[in-house]
C-alpha cells in the first residue's frame, strides 16, 4: 500500500511541475502573448518591459514543463504555445481566479477604468450585425497578431496607428472594436479615441482565443 501511494505521489509530482511553471505573474503574461501569436524572444521581451535575458529565463522554464516550444528562425529563436490546451489551461485559470478571488474584479476595474463606458456586444449579436452593412469591426491588436488569426471580416488598425489612420475608418459606420479579450485595455482606448470624433462605438469583450473556444473559425 505505501508503495502504491508513493507511485501515486509521482503523479502529482508531475502535476505540481506544471503548476510551479505557471506560478509566476511574468510567464502568465508571456503565455497570454503567445495565446494570441508566436513570438521571438526579443519581441516578447519588448511587449513585457522586461529585458531579454530574463525573459528567455521565464520561457524556458515554460519549455520545462512543456508548455511552449520554440523555432529557430537565423538568429532569432520564435516561441508558441505547445498545444491549444494549453490556451485553455489558462483561460480556465482567469475563470476559477473570477470565481473565487474578489481581487481580481478590483483589479480589472483598476486596469480598464473605462471598461464600462461602452456598450458591448455579444459574439453571437456581431455575427448577426456583420451580415447587414454598416458594420465595421476592428482589430486593434498589433499587425502581428491580426496576421496569426483575427476574427472574419475584422479590419486590422493597430492601437498605435489609430489616430494617424482615422481617415480610413468610415464616419457613419458602427464601429466594434476588440483586441486581446477581457483582460486587454487596447479597444477600450481605440473606442475612447473614436467616441471622442464623433464615432458610433461598441465593444467585443472576448479575443480571438475566446472565438474559437466557442466554435467559431478564425481568419489568417
Amino acid at each position: 500500500m505505501e508503495d502504491n501511494h508513493r507511485t501515486k505521489g509521482q503523479l502529482y509530482q508531475l502535476f505540481s511541475r506544471l503548476a510551479g511553471a505557471l506560478a509566476n505573474p511574468h510567464r502568465l503574461e508571456l503565455l497570454d502573448l503567445l495565446v494570441q501569436a508566436p513570438r521571438t524572444v526579443d519581441d516578447l521581451a519588448q511587449a513585457v518591459h522586461m529585458s531579454a535575458a530574463n525573459t528567455s529565463q521565464h520561457l524556458q522554464r515554460l519549455k520545462q514543463a512543456n508548455l511552449v516550444v520554440y523555432e529557430r528562425e537565423g538568429l532569432f529563436i520564435r516561441y508558441r504555445l505547445a498545444d491549444p490546451a494549453v490556451a485553455r489551461l489558462w483561460f480556465e485559470l482567469r475563470s476559477v481566479a473570477e470565481l473565487q478571488l474578489a481581487e481580481v474584479e478590483r483589479a480589472l476595474s483598476a486596469y480598464r477604468p473605462k471598461r464600462d463606458d461602452f456598450e458591448k456586444i455579444s459574439m453571437a449579436e456581431l455575427q448577426e450585425r456583420m451580415i447587414e452593412d454598416g458594420v465595421l469591426l476592428l482589430d486593434v491588436r498589433p499587425e502581428v497578431e491580426y496576421q496569426a488569426g483575427h476574427l472574419p471580416g475584422a479590419v486590422s488598425i493597430p492601437l498605435e496607428e489609430l489616430e494617424q489612420r482615422l481617415g480610413e475608418i468610415p464616419p457613419d459606420m458602427l464601429i466594434v472594436a476588440y483586441c486581446r479579450g477581457p483582460y486587454c485595455v487596447f479597444a477600450d482606448q481605440a473606442l475612447e479615441l473614436l467616441s471622442s470624433r464623433g464615432w458610433n462605438v461598441v465593444r467585443l469583450e472576448e479575443g480571438v482565443a475566446e472565438w474559437q473556444f466557442a466554435g467559431n473559425l478564425l481568419e489568417i
